[in-house]
């Protein structure tokens, strides 16, 4: 550990962590990360083709599933760089405005996350609740307008993180705990006041993720009470089976955040490979699960996926 200070102009290039204690093994998590990383690109690449090619899947729903397909392409392009160099070349240097940048890409991605899955949890609500005006509301426009206001608020989040954290002072080994740069890490690593940046980091958690997943969860309550007015059970079920990718991509995403936070905030004595295998777990798992979620549980895509892979005609 260095007693010096470092302006961040200064500071030497930081140093990237793959699973500590378990160095040995770390080429056969590579593997398992290039699946996923594979069937994340080829899944979400798949999908976007799909929704391209098929004209019949020109509708809001899949206007929306079409920005978390690149959404998640977003996530795998901005980590594979360096999990890539850690894991298979062993390059763990970085510079300070490379990791400043990886950072701002891999927060922004999943700000942005949060506020698509949020704005498919409006496009469920109108189209069970008031399915009389669904093409009203939801026009292409108002599609266009909702996805630009995401990516507006993710980019305005997370915009300062860099510069409050190039006004900091570093004088602690400049060691990250992951194979690429996160905001909750980096904080760690400079000495005196971060009490700014750590206000500005809760308000940032709290508007988008905390906001998000409480706005999703209000509209399933009124979704459901819409549904529990229909009075045929096979209505209700069949209602509610539109709604299961959506949910299922919801908890894919929430899920691991929690698991994320929790233990930072309880399992301060758990070895240090369990954060990073839970850090890993939220920034790869979501990618690779949504296309084959939304493969599965929706029927157009999953007849459509079908034929360009066996060749089958429906």
């Amino acid at each position: 550990m260095e007693d010096n200070l470092h302006n961040s102009s200064e500071l030497p290039p930081f140093t990237l962590t793959g699973l500590p204690g378990l160095e040995t093994s770390q080429h056969w998590l590579f593997l398992l990360l290039g699946a996923l990383y594979t069937v994340s690109i080829v899944g979400n690449a798949l999908i976007l083709f799909i929704i391209k090619e098929q004209q019949s899947l020109h509708q809001p729903m899949y206007y929306f599933l079409s920005l978390l397909s690149v959404n998640d392409l977003g996530v795998s392009f901005s980590t594979l760089p360096t999990v890539l160099a850690t894991f298979c070349f062993h390059l763990r240097e970085m510079s300070f405005d490379s990791c400043m940048a990886q950072m701002f890409f891999i927060h922004f991605f999943s700000f942005t996350e949060s506020g698509i899955l949020l704005a498919m949890s409006f496009d469920r609500f109108v189209a069970i609740c008031n399915p009389l005006r669904y093409a009203t509301v939801l026009t292409d426009a108002q599609v266009l307008r909702m996805g630009v206001s995401v990516i507006i608020r993710s980019f305005c989040m997370v915009f300062p993180l860099p510069f409050l954290l190039k006004q900091l002072l570093f004088c602690k080994a400049n060691v990250l705990s992951h194979a690429y740069c996160l905001h909750p890490d980096l904080i760690h690593l400079p000495c005196g006041d971060i009490t700014v940046n750590n206000i500005f980091g809760l308000f940032i958690v709290i508007s988008t993720f905390g906001l998000d997943s409480a706005l999703i969860l209000f509209s399933y309550v009124l979704i459901l009470h819409s549904v529990l007015t229909i009075a045929s059970q096979k209505e209700q079920l069949k209602t509610l089976i539109t709604c299961v990718s959506h949910i299922c991509a919801v908890l894919v995403f929430y899920v691991p955040m929690v698991g994320v936070s929790m233990a930072a905030r309880y399992g301060m004595h758990a070895p240090k490979y369990v954060h990073t295998l839970l850090s890993l777990i939220y920034l790869f798992v979501p990618p690779m699960l949504n296309p084959v979620i939304y493969s599965i549980k929706t029927k157009e895509i999953h007849r459509r996926l079908h034929k360009i892979l066996l060749g089958t005609k429906f």
